[in-house]
């Protein structure tokens, strides 16, 4: 087998990994929606189809770089991937996963609030936020340019920063569960997690809904670190005005979307 066929195989595999880990995970959770709140979705499954859609197109972006990398590692040596467990201090596993989320947190928040400046809103970021309400399948749904921003966030890191690779499994699992219960409409995690002194910095549903809402603000993924230190943390938010909005548009045709302003200066 030649090298470029090789490679090639990796991407496809790596994509077809990446897009049955969207279906599997994003269903999952829009079940778990369909029964914890029965009518949420209601009205939605032309935005469902259309999010499926465009994150069935982004899995491809980002299962070829993944792919790549992955054969490079296995083949060629490539990357910081460790297998041997005692190459590092056992501490250090829960340390590079913490330095990968600090990490793509702070790539995230730089390149999502890029994305709000009006150009870029216009020709891709849009894409995102045309889901109103967000839904659990909507957490892929990117426009090309935005999903190659995402996609090489990871595969970048692995070239700066040693990793286990089941360290690495933690941190792909945390980016896949918090982008889709960000999005689905309700908080699924304890309000430990999102009030009082831990909720402060951490990211969930609530704080993300808001700026599903605003658009100017709430701009990380884990942490709101960069969000409180840059002045455009705005607070948690709740699901009323969405689950109404839902709700009127199950009812019938005078449901309609409300015209939310399309994503302004985000003051860089």
């Amino acid at each position: 087998m030649t090298v470029t066929l090789a490679i090639l195989l990796s991407a496809v595999a790596m994509t077809l990994i990446v897009g049955v880990r969207y279906l599997i995970v994003s269903g999952a959770f829009a079940m778990a929606t369909r029964a914890k709140h029965p009518g949420l979705y209601a009205g939605l499954d032309p935005q469902i189809r259309r999010e499926i859609g465009w994150s069935i197109a982004s899995a491809a972006i980002y299962g070829v770089p993944a792919g790549i990398i992955a054969w490079g590692w296995q083949n060629r040596g490539w990357t910081l991937i460790y297998r041997d467990v005692d190459a590092f201090p056992l501490w250090y596993l829960p340390v590079s996963v913490l330095l990968y989320l600090m990490a793509h947190d702070s790539w995230f928040y730089w390149t999502h609030r890029w994305m709000h400046l009006p150009r870029p809103f216009r020709i891709a970021h849009a894409v995102h936020h045309a889901s109103r309400p967000p839904t659990a399948w909507a957490a892929m749904a990117f426009h090309p340019i935005e999903a190659i921003t995402g996609a090489v966030a990871i595969p970048l890191l692995v070239f700066v920063i040693p990793i286990h690779p089941y360290a690495l499994g933690v941190v792909l699992t945390i980016m896949t569960v918090m982008g889709v219960t960000n999005h689905m409409g309700w908080e699924v995690f304890p309000p430990f997690m999102w009030r009082g002194r831990i909720g402060a910095w951490l990211i969930t549903a609530s704080h993300h809904q808001r700026h599903h809402e605003q658009y100017g603000g709430n701009y990380g993924l884990y942490f709101r670190f960069w969000d409180r230190l840059c002045g455009t943390d705005r607070g948690v938010g709740d699901f009323a005005r969405d689950h109404e909005r839902a709700r009127r548009k199950a009812s019938g045709p005078g449901g309609g979307r409300d015209g939310a302003a399309a994503g302004g200066d985000a003051g860089l």
